[in-house]
């Protein structure tokens, strides 16, 4: 490993491994994972500090994360999974197709069977404000009979579902 040529690295089948080259700039999926876990955080009204806490990390390390200028390990994504109460797959749902077909070469070919298909519009009305003061002001409603009727008159105002 020592004595390994600078630049890229690839795995045994020679597939690329991401983000081994060291541009000075966090990889495309690195701040993909992040955005994700601060999409998670912030939907649950958590804060950095507090994310941090749980993790046993400051919230400096947290903001990292966030960013993608740390990566995230498997174990510190696992355990993430579990604050964030979300499973591992969150992080990278709704990765756009361009990361998919650049880094992820025959595993992303044999994901996509497995998850639905994402129109555009969900990655964009997921990470608007007005979405998480939604999500928040609908959790605030102490009373689950009058949760659950707010949320149907809301499906009734939207168009019908299709299927």
């Amino acid at each position: 490993m020592l004595n390994e040529p600078k630049g890229k690295t690839e795995m045994a089948r020679g597939e690329p491994v991401v983000g081994t080259e060291k541009e000075g700039r966090p990889s495309p999926i690195d701040v993909h994972v992040g955005s994700r876990i601060r999409l998670r955080r912030t939907l649950l009204g958590m804060s950095q500090e507090r994310l941090g806490e749980a993790l046993g990390l400051t919230f400096q390390q947290v903001q990292k994360y966030e960013r993608g200028v740390n990566r995230v390990g498997a174990s510190r994504l696992f355990d993430l999974s579990r604050v964030l109460d979300v499973p591992i797959s969150f992080f990278f749902d709704d990765m756009p197709e361009s990361l998919t077909n650049t880094y992820g070469g025959q595993a992303s070919r044999r994901a996509t069977g497995y998850s639905e298909s994402h129109d555009g519009f969900a990655d964009d009305a997921l990470n608007r404000r007005e979405t998480l003061e939604l999500v928040r002001a609908y959790y605030r409603i102490t009373d689950p009979a009058v949760r659950k009727r707010v949320f149907d008159l809301i499906k009734s105002m939207g168009p019908a579902e299709a299927g």
